[in-house]
C-alpha cells in the first residue's frame, strides 16, 4: 500500500510572486495569498434517444483573486491613469511555489495578460489591530507552466 510523504506537501507560505507591468518587474513580497481558477465554458449538446444533456468544451475563462497587505499605491497608481485616460493595463503574474523541506521540487505558473477588476481606492480601521489588508479580484487570458512539480513518490 502507498502513503503520502507528509513532507513532501508544499508549504503556502513558501510562495514568491512577481508582477510585470509596463516591461518592469516587480516582487510582491507584500503578497498574502493569490488563488487562480481555469473555468471551462461548455455548450450543451442534446443527444437523440437519451434523457441527459451531454456538454462539450468550447473554451475557456481565466480568474483569481491577489490579497495583499494594504502599503503598495502601484495598483491604485494604475486604475487611476485608466479612470484619467481610459488606457488600461494588464499585467503577467508570476506564483512560484518551491519548499525545500519537499522534494518535488517546483512549479513556476504564469498567468498572462491579468487585468484587475477593482482596487480599494483608500482604506482604514481605527478598530483594528490586524494589518490593513486588501483584495483585488482579477482575469487573464493565457496561462504557462514554466516549472512542474516531480512525480510523488509513495513510502
Amino acid at each position: 500500500m502507498a502513503f503520502l510523504k507528509a513532507e513532501d506537501v508544499v508549504s503556502g507560505k513558501q510562495g514568491r510572486a512577481f508582477v510585470t507591468i509596463n516591461g518592469r518587474v516587480e516582487e510582491l513580497f507584500y503578497a498574502k495569498t493569490v488563488e487562480a481558477t481555469i473555468e471551462k465554458t461548455k455548450a450543451d449538446v442534446p443527444i437523440l434517444g437519451r434523457t441527459n444533456v451531454g456538454k462539450k468544451a468550447t473554451g475557456w475563462a481565466g480568474s483569481g483573486t491577489l490579497t495583499i497587505y494594504y502599503f503598495t499605491s502601484m495598483f491604485r497608481a494604475l486604475m487611476l491613469e485608466y479612470i484619467k485616460t481610459g488606457k488600461d493595463f494588464y499585467f503577467d503574474l508570476q506564483i512560484v511555489n518551491e519548499d525545500p523541506a519537499s522534494s518535488l521540487g517546483k512549479q513556476t505558473a504564469v498567468l498572462k495578460n491579468c487585468n484587475l477588476d477593482s482596487v480599494i481606492a483608500a482604506s482604514f480601521d481605527a478598530g483594528s489591530d490586524d494589518p490593513l489588508e486588501e483584495e483585488m479580484p482579477f482575469t487573464f487570458d493565457d496561462f504557462d507552466l514554466l516549472d512542474e512539480f516531480a512525480a510523488p513518490s509513495a513510502r
